[in-house]
This record gives C-alpha cells, structure tokens and sequence, in this order.
C-alpha cells in the first residue's frame, strides 16, 4: 500500500469480530467500530468514539484535491488556498480563527495546522470536548474551511508575503537538483510540473479570481471528507456532520475530477546531479511497476501485501547488516516496494546513503543484493525471523488496542477516503496475520523479485556535492554497473544467530530495603550493592515499559586534551556491542522480542535508556547488565562507525543554516577550549582516540550503585525485584558518588551582534539569544516558559501576520540548575536578506512592550490554556512521568511537583512573567545573522 509502511497500516483499532475462516475472494472487512457515511451531496464522514486522551476530539477536513489539479497560471494556489483558510472565514474573519482557537489551548503550527500535496490537502484540528460550545465551534471551523473562506484582495496581498517565505525557506541545494532529476524520475507526467509550492512569479502576481476559480472548482462535498475520532457521542457527531455539510451543493458542471498517470518508459533514465551546497550523496535506483497501484480489496491481496512486506523486512535486514560491517558500502540503506509521488504508481525503490566518492560501488551493492535474491533467494532463517518481527510489533499493537490514540485513527481513515485503503481494524488483522503467516512458504517471497527487477521502466538518481577534486559519475558509468555481470555472486551465507545476549555467570545480589510513595504511586528498592531502583506501575498502555539510569560524572570529569580525543569516538562505544557479540549477531537474537537499550555520556551525567514490552523486559535487564560490565572493544567497528559519520558530516557544513550554528556557536565559546564544534573534521579524526574513550567509559559505568534506576509502564512487581536483583544488584558498586562539575567556562558576555555569510539563495535567518548565570528558581523557571510562548503568539501576530515577513517564528526561555544555575532565552526565524535587520528590530519591539508593560491577559490566558491542557494529556503518558524522575533527579526537586503543575500554572501571574523579562532580558544579547555570500 503506497505512502505507507506496513505498520501504519495494521496500527488500526479494535474490532468487535475476529478473522474466522479466511477465503482467499473474501473482502477484507470495514471495522465496525467506525460510524462511515456519505451525505446526498456526496461528502463522506468517518466517526469513532476513542476516549484516548480524555475530552479531546481530532477533526480533520480532506480534501481530494491537490496541486496537480492546478491549471498552468493557478500553480502553488492549492497551498496558497490552504493559507488563506486560516486568514479568515465567514464566522471567523481576519485573525480571529487562531486568536480563538489558542483561547481554548490549541496551538497554531503545533496543533493547528494543514498541508498542502500533489493528490490532496488536509486540514488538522483537535480541540476539547468538554464543552457543547467548543464542539460547535469546531465544527464551524472546519465547515468554514470548506465552503466559507473570504478571499478578499487585502488578504490574499497579505498572505503572499508569507507564502513567498515559504518558498523561500524550500530554497537549497535539495530543491534545485530536485528541480533536474523530477523530470526523469516523473517522466513525461504532469507530477514532474506541479510541485505544491508552485512558481515565484505566480505567486507574486496571480490574479485574485484565480485562487477564487481554484476554490470554487475543488472545495466541493463530492471531493470531501469529514473525520471525527475522540471523546464523543458518535450520533451527536453525525448529526453536526449532517447539520454543518448537509446543504452544500457540488457546482453546476462540475469539473471531472482527473487521475494523472505517469507513463512507462523502455530505457533507463539516469540523472547525476551535484551541487556546491549539498550535504550528502545518495543513491536512489527505482523499477516502475508497469500497471496502476493494485488495490487491496480481498484476502489474497491481503496475502500479497503481507508477502511484499515479509521481502522488504528480510532484504532490508540484509542491507542493515552490510551498514555494520567493518568497510560499510554506505551510511544507510532501504528497500522498499511502494508508492512514488504519484498516487497513479507504485515502484520497487533501493535507497542509499554514502561517502561523497563512493556513489557507484554503493549502487553496485544494492544492484547485486537485489540480484543475490533474484539467484538465490532468501533463506528460511530469514523468512522465520521477518515472521517473528511481524509477530512481535503485530502482537504489541494489539495488546495496546485500547490504548490507542485518536490521531493514530485519523491518518488510516483519510488513507481510506482518499486511496480506498482498508481499515479492517486491529484484531482482526491481528488474528488474520495469525492464521496467514504461518503458511506463507519461502518461494512466495522468492518470486517477488521476478516482477520487481526489469530492465526497462528504470530511474537511477544520484545526489551530492559538487567540489573541487571530487569526480563525478557519469550516465556510462551508472548504465555499465546495471548491465554488469553477476555471475560471481554467492549466495547469502545465514550464519547462525547467538543463544544469550550474556557469556558470563551472573551472581545476584538482593533487596535490602522496600519503600513506597503512595501519592507518587512508586516504589523505591535499595539493592545490595548501593544502587536504588524506583519504578511506576502505569495503566496507560498495556505492552510498554520505559526505562531510564541516571548519574552524575559526564565528560566533565575528562581534562581538556582527553575531552577532544573521545568526543566523537562516543558514539562508536556500543556500535562495537558487548558479551562478545558483534551488532549484527545481537540484533538477529533479538528478532522477535522488543526490547533496546542505549548508554550514553554527557556533559554533566552519564545513564543509560530504554524501553521494552513486559514480556521481554529481562532481555533489557541484560543489556544493561551487559552494558555495564562486558562492552566489546572492537577497531573495526569504530572504523565503520568513522567512515558512516564521515560520509554524513563531510559536507554539512556547506549547508548555509548548519554552517550558521556551527560558526554562531564557534564564536560564543570562543573562550572555552573543550569546544571542538558540532561535527567531526578531519582534525578531530585525527586526534581522537578510540580506547581512551572506552576506558573512560568503564569508569563511567564502573559503580552502579552511584545510579538512580527508573521504570515506568505495565510492570509487574515480582518480576522487577527478581529482574533488579539479578541483573543490577549484581552490578559492582561502592560508596563514592559523584556530584556535577563546573568547569567555569562560559559563552561570552556582553553585547555581540554576528553577521555570518553563506549561501546562494536569497536566505537569511536570524537568532537573538540572551543567556548569563542565575540561581535556579523553579517559579522563574514557569514564567520563563511563558514568556517564550507568550511572545511567540505576539511574534506570530506581527511578524507573520500584520507584516508578512516570516513563514514562521519562535521564542522560548528556559533556566537550568546543572552544572551552574542559568537562564536561556531565545528568537529564531527565518526570512529575506532584505528584511532581516526590520524584522529582527520588530521582534526586540514585541518583547520590550511585554518588558514595559508585561503581557496582555487574554495572552497568558492562553498560555495557561495551552499548558493545562497539554499536562492533562501528558500526566496520563509513561514519557511524562519519565522525564519528571528524571529532572528531578537533576535539579534536586521534589518529584511530587508533578503532581501541582495545575495550581503552579494557574497561580502564575502577568507581573511574574514581566518580571523575568525585565530581570534576564534587559541585559547584555547576542544577535545573529545568516546572510548570502556576496557575489
């Protein structure tokens, strides 16, 4: 099914029936748990009660209209459209849609929002729906949306501006050898000639009844749909559909609703483009399916679609596996068949990722692994473990049904307006995938190949910079290595997977102490050796536990020298994998089971994180266990590791905003020799030293009992004592803890303002950040939260839309306590080189008014509404109590301040909010300018 994996397809919902006998002409059912209808005029709905989060609802508006139903002198109006629906309506004119819409919490951008396809454009709202009221108004809203926009000459001259920023911010090195390659990969079909943003020249000087035409046109019921999943009456909701839609009449000789094909082709089309701003190469080799897109209707197209998804998985396993050896063919590979661009056809696509010099041996391995199955095939240890990763992640989803969250319904009923997608629901997928993998046999998968690899209807593209010394590929050269021989090909050798992710004996240790927080609803248990694990049994979803180790130390214990010698070699650490076992033998014994684990060093902490379902938590408990005591130390794979990182940093920086932080950043720790900037370089290469970092990450690790352990989720007691005792109780530990280290160095003070060139494109972006020391005050801390968001609702306001001079803009603040008590305030946007300076001294304008008179009520009103509503979605998520462990942990706080956000948040006051504005921001700032090379 195109556009989608295959997991968002069977992420469905639950089902009150279950797969009984399946006959292969069966159709596929409908969940009956969504109320589906088409009004007289043609508009479809979709309905479903889900009470996950609680007094929430999403709707969403779909329109089966996109750019490519744009006429030649209407391109870009489709998303242009999609803008002017949040510039006012008949009931909502001017602002006063989003200025009502963040009344009641809902975020623009955030929450609020929309996009504009080819095929499509799609409107999102979620609202409450605690009250009859803010229901009603939804409903207008997107009603609204639909048939009501005013589209009047003084909005739509307004609205330019910001679309034009847009187009500008698409600007790159991407976008202009997008711009060469579209045309072959989209060959002869209207795709290549209606990319969504359109074209500059229109969008500065269309017409306005062009844009009304275009609305007028498409914005009508038969091409509707209306989706409403939440905490609701599903026949109240029927009812506003019938009410709100029921009385729009499609027009008078509508205009056919066309599908566009993308013509076959007999040669190979070949594009090499490169360019001085790119910041990586790829490799993209596409077979064009020779008829339209099969639609999924019957079991057997369910079987087929399952067999596609079984191939995907096990070549990919295989291509995953070369990414870890020690010379890997390139940083990423991917094989999928699927969608393209167009809805019209589906292509087997093999993706890549390399070093800048290495686009064709790349190539070559994906031709060759696609031609080592399409000899040989796979093998039935790898058909057995795709089948097991089916289980698993099937498994998961369905243990989870009730847990599921209302946006994850939206997306599939869209996918089944608009490409009659099913949405049988997941338990009877689930017992459908039950009943059907077992019998799928290996020549099923085997014979895929056949029909994926042709030698017509192909599109090979390849991307990357353009630079002195570096030689590019040719069409000869692409064409040689498809028409190659592979006649000394072997056959995939399945070496047989590990037995235990753990060689050495463990010796348990015990329990010494149980105790419990009943307003938390945690428990805490000391173990033998120092160490203390607190965890939280959660209801909220059923097949997840989260997993966090936490303590103090990082890489501020390394001097100076050794900091640079292993701050890039962190990350090779676990690339190496531990008991012995290389990656690839750890990742084939964890076929099946769902559980992972990552350590990491900070500057200030070091810990370890995770996540597993209840039912293989032991095998995280042994990854931490491993991780803690048996880490390999392997040169090879830190060599694979430098030359994956090597061929994705290269050429970062010639990409003009990573250049900017790079340089920006550069310049503010100017004073601090530990900085050694973002990426590695061949300097940093040089110096840095693979062991010393794996020695000094045994010392990180060597004493367990210096960590706190927390896990949230579906827990169940015994288990986690007999799996604490075991695994970390066993774990070496002492006395000595370690505390957070300031190392004094700063960024600079003072005011700075830094002018950065780079860059072709008419782009600029500026950031303005204040920044300085400060005793840690957990009430300062909330108002300078709510003076970023406070001030991105004014920014938005003026800058977006009373001046039309930015697509979009943000502030926010922020104080932390570790290693040093501090704030954090800052703006960012994007925008033209000729704006900058006006737009950045609007900005500082909008802050001062808060600074001198603090901010407007209806303001904070919806800040608090946004904030409170937020909490009341997050309180009832594993991640939100995980995190609060955490910052505890950190910043020495109760973490039963969880428990009083609502009476923090609504406590905060306008004079507590300026107050921080006049404290922090009135001192010494930083401003930062991206702007173009000069010619």
């Amino acid at each position: 099914m195109k556009h989608l994996t295959m997991w968002m397809f069977l992420a469905a919902a639950p089902l009150l029936g279950t797969a009984q006998e399946l006959r292969g002409t069966d159709p596929i059912p409908f969940d009956p748990n969504v109320k589906t209808g088409k009004l007289k005029n043609g508009l479809t709905y979709y309905i479903r009660k889900n009470a996950k989060p609680e007094n929430k609802v999403d709707l969403r508006l779909v329109i089966n209209a996109g750019s490519i139903l744009e006429n030649d002198d209407q391109q870009g109006l489709a998303h242009f459209m999609e803008h002017m629906c949040f510039n006012g309506t008949k009931r909502f004119p001017k602002n006063a849609l989003v200025d009502y819409l963040q009344s009641i919490g809902v975020k623009f951008g955030q929450h609020l929002n929309a996009y504009t396809s080819f095929d499509e454009t799609v409107y999102f709202l979620p609202i409450p729906s605690d009250s009859p009221e803010k229901l009603e108004k939804g409903f207008q809203v997107i009603e609204d949306w639909a048939f009501n926009a005013v589209l009047t000459p003084e909005e739509i001259d307004k609205e330019r501006g910001v679309v034009l920023e847009e187009y500008r911010i698409g600007l790159g090195a991407e976008k202009r050898m997008m711009n060469h390659f579209m045309p072959k990969m989209m060959y002869k079909s209207h795709y290549a000639n209606r990319l969504p943003i359109g074209q500059k020249e229109i969008l500065e000087n269309f017409k306005y009844e062009k844009i009304t035409q275009f609305y007028k046109d498409w914005y009508r019921p038969d091409l509707m749909a209306v989706i409403v999943v939440g905490d609701i009456d599903v026949a109240a909701m029927e009812k506003k559909i019938q009410d709100h839609f029921g009385s729009y009449k499609n027009p008078k000789n509508e205009k056919p609703r066309k599908t566009f094909d993308v013509p076959n082709h007999k040669e190979t089309l070949v594009s090499v483009e490169s360019d001085k701003e790119a910041s990586y190469s790829r490799v993209q080799l596409i077979y064009k399916d020779y008829t339209d897109p099969k639609k999924l209707v019957t079991i057997n197209d369910f079987k087929d679609y399952i067999n596609e998804g079984l191939f995907s998985t096990m070549l990919n396993n295989r291509l995953n596996e070369l990414t870890n050896a020690p010379n890997p063919p390139f940083t990423y590979g991917y094989t999928y068949h699927g969608g393209t661009w167009a809805r019209t056809k589906e292509a087997y696509q093999s993706f890549a990722m390399m070093q800048e010099d290495k686009q064709l041996d790349a190539l070559k391995v994906l031709v060759d692994e696609n031609e080592r199955v399409r000899k040989f095939g796979f093998t039935a240890g790898e058909l057995e473990r795709a089948k097991a990763e089916f289980t698993a992640q099937m498994e998961s989803q369905y243990n989870d049904r009730d847990k599921t969250e209302s946006e994850n319904f939206v997306g599939e009923y869209q996918a089944n307006f608009l490409e009659q997608e099913p949405a049988p629901g997941i338990e009877w997928t689930f017992a459908a995938m039950q009943k059907l993998l077992p019998a799928v046999k290996i020549e099923d998968i085997n014979k895929l190949v056949k029909d994926y690899i042709k030698p017509d209807n192909r599109v090979v593209v390849l991307t990357g910079p353009q630079k002195d010394g570096l030689k590019q590929p040719t069409e000869q050269d692409v064409l040689k290595i498809l028409n190659a021989s592979t006649d000394n090909l072997t056959a995939y050798e399945d070496v047989a997977t590990a037995t235990s992710l753990l060689r050495n004996d463990v010796k348990p240790g015990s329990i010494t102490k149980k105790e419990s927080n009943a307003k938390l609803g945690t428990s805490t248990l000391t173990l033998s050796n120092g160490a203390k694990v607190t965890y939280k049994k959660t209801d909220f979803k059923n097949d997840e536990v989260l997993f966090e180790a936490v303590s103090f130390g990082g890489s501020n214990l390394y001097n100076n020298t050794d900091v640079k010698k292993v701050q890039f070699a962190n990350g090779a650490l676990t690339e190496a994998g531990f008991s012995g076992l290389k990656l690839n033998d750890i990742n084939k014994f964890m076929t099946g089971k769902i559980a992972q684990v990552y350590p990491y060093i900070g500057g200030t902490t070091e810990g370890l994180s995770g996540n597993a379902t209840p039912k293989d938590l032991e095998y995280l408990f042994q990854m931490v266990y491993a991780y803690f005591t048996d880490l390999n130390l392997d040169k090879d794979a830190f060599n694979s590791y430098k030359q994956k990182q090597s061929a994705f940093y290269n050429n970062m920086a010639s990409q003009p905003n990573f250049y900017f932080q790079q340089e920006l950043y550069g310049f503010l720790y100017k004073d601090n020799p530990r900085f050694n900037g973002f990426i590695p370089t061949e300097k940093s290469w040089a110096e840095t030293d693979y062991e010393l970092a794996y020695n000094k990450y045994k010392e990180r690790f060597a004493n367990a009992a210096d960590f706190e352990f927390y896990f949230v989720g579906n827990i169940d007691d015994k288990a986690i004592e007999a799996f604490a005792s075991k695994y970390i109780a066993s774990l070496p530990g002492s006395d000595k803890k370690e505390k957070a280290t300031d190392l004094g160095y700063r960024m600079i003070k003072g005011e700075h303002k830094k002018i950065i060139n780079k860059g072709s494109d008419p782009k600029s972006n500026v950031r303005i950040m204040y920044y300085g020391e400060a005793s840690y005050s957990p009430k300062e801390a909330l108002a300078m939260n709510a003076l970023g968001e406070i001030l991105t609702i004014k920014l938005i306001e003026e800058l977006r839309e009373n001046e039309s001079g930015v697509y979009g803009i943000s502030a926010n603040g922020s104080m932390g306590k570790v290693p040093y008590g501090s704030y954090s305030f800052n703006i960012g946007f994007p925008c033209g080189p000729d704006n900058a300076e006006k737009l950045t001294a609007s900005a500082l304008r909008e802050l001062q008014k808060i600074i001198d008179n603090g901010p407007e009520a209806k303001d904070l009103a919806k800040y608090k509404e946004a904030e409170l509503l937020e909490y009341k979605k997050e309180i009832k998520e594993n991640k939100y109590w995980m995190d609060n462990f955490e910052r505890a942990y950190i910043n020495g706080i109760s973490p039963d301040d969880i428990l009083v956000v609502e009476g923090k948040v609504n406590g905060l006051t306008a004079k507590e909010v300026q107050e921080v504005a006049k404290k922090y921001l009135t001192k010494d700032k930083v401003i930062g300018i991206l702007m173009p090379e000069t010619k």
